[in-house]
């Protein structure tokens, strides 16, 4: 019989304890180990019962969430998985927490939260064994101000001339430090990019600010029907699926609350397929680090329309789910680590650059 993974709450609210408890118990291949209503509890739970993966809410008290999980990660780094309200406040401290190493986060639904936390078990558990078979690695450094794009690339940077190129990016589970990675380093004068996130709707906006704040580029989360420009890069709303259109010569911004697909809305699929029908050999593509299949069907659609693509290796993924399913589907031209991604991309930018000046 297959080891069970062994889970620790932490949350200050009885209820939700008994909640998640109740939750992961019901589940073959988990248990509960223990519960602990604050940091300094947990602190010595953790030594004596040795848990596989954390949940820990956001706000508690005597030690804050963010510090209990700076120090964990600094100390005896293990998979986190944030418990969090939908609160402005909260999607900041749990975006924080993300940058420090925790691997995923739920939301506690708004209204009833007995009934609402039962409706999220699938979530809590399908998140709860992503973490399990996550690569957890010590908090991140401050983001440094010489990676970007003008100190480490210059030349390939002065060389994208054309405004007719576009970046497709798809991520998930680790993708908000992926994707941080990926835009800071590019340059201000990159092509246009979208980005689909799967995150939901309280989130992408303030991911976006937390975004433009450290970029050299311009970073929104993306509105309907906006022309797409040149170092500027547009986030899904986690309340829309994001696609490709255009209008004339300029590429535009569509937002849609079809059905999910693969499960998710945002999808990636929906974002990549939108590129293939609409930008052709005009894009690149890039599928960063995310559990599951979300955006390999996409990617071989643009590949097949004559896109250049990327995926990030397994070394540098926290989940290498997204991008081995692309490569599977035969939708990847090279397979590149994380730190390396933005300068590959800007070197194939620049070769199309070339070729669309010889024209």
């Amino acid at each position: 019989m297959a080891k069970k993974i062994k889970v620790l709450i932490i949350d200050d609210s009885a209820l939700i304890r008994g909640i998640l408890k109740e939750i992961i118990n019901a589940q073959k291949d988990m248990e509960t180990v223990g519960a602990a209503p604050d940091p300094i509890v947990a602190r010595e739970m953790i030594k004596s019962l040795n848990p596989d993966v954390l949940t820990l809410d956001v706000e508690m008290p005597k030690m804050d969430g963010l510090d209990f999980l700076e120090k964990l990660m600094r100390l005896r780094p293990m998979p986190v998985v944030m418990v969090s309200s939908l609160t402005e406040k909260s999607s900041n401290i749990t975006l924080r927490a993300l940058e420090l190493g925790a691997v995923e986060f739920v939301t506690k639904p708004k209204m009833d939260i007995s009934k609402g936390m039962q409706e999220y078990a699938q979530e809590i558990t399908d998140k709860i064994r992503i973490a399990a078979s996550a690569k957890i690695k010590k908090s991140a450094s401050p983001v440094d101000p010489s990676h970007s794009a003008d100190v480490v690339l210059p030349a390939v940077a002065n060389r994208i001339t054309t405004t007719e190129k576009i970046i497709i990016v798809g991520a998930s589970t680790g993708g908000t430090e992926a994707i941080k990675e990926f835009l800071i380093r590019m340059p201000s004068d990159c092509p246009g990019i979208l980005l689909t996130q799967h995150m939901p709707e309280a989130f992408t906006k303030s991911f976006s600010q937390r975004m433009d704040s450290l970029c050299k580029i311009s970073v929104k989360e993306a509105e309907h029907n906006e022309r797409i420009l040149p170092g500027h890069a547009y986030i899904a709303p986690g309340h829309s699926h994001l696609l490709l259109k255009r209008s004339g010569a300029n590429y535009m911004t569509e937002l849609s609350q079809a059905a999910p697909v693969n499960r998710h809305r945002p999808s990636v699929d929906v974002l990549f397929r939108s590129a293939a029908n609409f930008a052709g050999s005009n894009a690149i593509g890039v599928i960063l680090t995310g559990m599951g299949k979300d955006g390999a069907i996409g990617m071989k659609e643009m590949k097949d329309a004559g896109s250049y693509n990327f995926a990030q290796d397994e070394a540098s993924c926290v989940v290498y789910g997204m991008p081995k399913e692309a490569v599977t589907c035969g939708g990847v031209d090279e397979i590149v680590p994380l730190l390396e991604m933005t300068k590959r991309v800007l070197a194939r930018l620049a070769t199309m650059g070339i070729r669309a000046n010889r024209v």
